[in-house]
């Protein structure tokens, strides 16, 4: 049989498939950015671009987890908000809503 021994390599082939397919990913961003002209409007959308990430990641998870998720992420908004502290922000969020099912 002629090839590669996907039994025996196959993970590593995988893994290193991956790897070069994020590396390329992540160089091909910058090589794009040196050849797009960055006007204030694509700076804008550059700087609340992780926000809308966040927001698009948070808001399933809040309409499928009901009001107890929601009043949780308010909490972890709120904490954030006064504390600045993210890893504070996470563990409040998580013992809200845990307490919440724990009571509905």
């Amino acid at each position: 049989m002629s090839g590669i021994d996907l039994d025996r390599y196959g993970v590593w082939v995988a893994i290193a498939a991956m790897a070069a397919v994020t590396f390329l990913i992540r160089a091909g961003g910058f090589w794009l950015m040196e050849h797009v002209p960055l006007t204030p409007r694509l700076r804008r959308m550059l700087e609340v671009l992780p926000g809308a990430v966040v927001v698009a990641t948070v808001l399933p998870i809040v309409v499928r987890g009901g009001l107890a998720s929601g009043i949780a992420i308010a909490g972890a908004v709120l904490v954030m908000a006064l504390r600045r502290n993210d890893l504070l922000a996470v563990f409040c969020g998580l013992a809200i809503v845990a307490a919440l099912r724990a009571v509905l």
